[in-house]
């Protein structure tokens, strides 16, 4: 991991590694929140009246849903357990470097769950159009977002 741009602050490595580590722990319990309602949702669903209406294809998107949730959330606790791992080892730049690639994919999978959960509410409540609609109009928002404006503010 290469030695991040010189700026103001008054701190060591080790200083900087433990306040990286403690921002990615404070992003990881912001997205562990949002994935906990998420998968709330569609861990619900099943056993709604609606659910047996769903045609092959909603079902189909609901399992993908499904297994998207199961790998966020399991890929959300791959800091934290790296962390628990190798405790006292002295390879927190390591496990630093790793959250901050891990917590990346975690968004991006929430990203991908917030499109398709979109996209299958509105095929139920409206049509098959309207959810593919909704879901390219959320491609293209949150790839802006999450993907152009940070690489925006990125000075390299």
């Amino acid at each position: 991991m290469a030695p991040p741009p010189s700026d103001d602050r008054d701190e060591s490595h080790d200083e900087r590694l433990d306040r990286n580590w403690g921002e990615l722990l404070q992003e990881l319990r912001i997205t562990q929140t949002g994935l906990q309602l998420l998968s709330g949702f569609l861990l619900t669903l099943p056993f709604t009246q609606v659910f047996h209406a769903l045609d092959g294809r909603q079902k189909a998107l609901y399992l993908a849903l499904v297994l998207i949730a199961g790998l966020a959330v399991g890929l959300n606790m791959v800091p934290v357990m790296l962390h628990r791992r190798v405790f006292g080892e002295h390879v927190k730049e390591r496990v630093v470097e790793v959250g901050h690639l891990v917590a990346q994919v975690v968004i991006v999978a929430i990203a991908l769950l917030v499109v398709g959960m979109s996209t299958l509410i509105f095929s139920v409540v409206a049509s098959w159009v309207a959810g593919v609609v909704v879901a390219a109009f959320l491609v293209v928002v949150l790839g802006l977002l999450l993907g152009v404006v940070p690489n925006r503010l990125d000075p390299g």
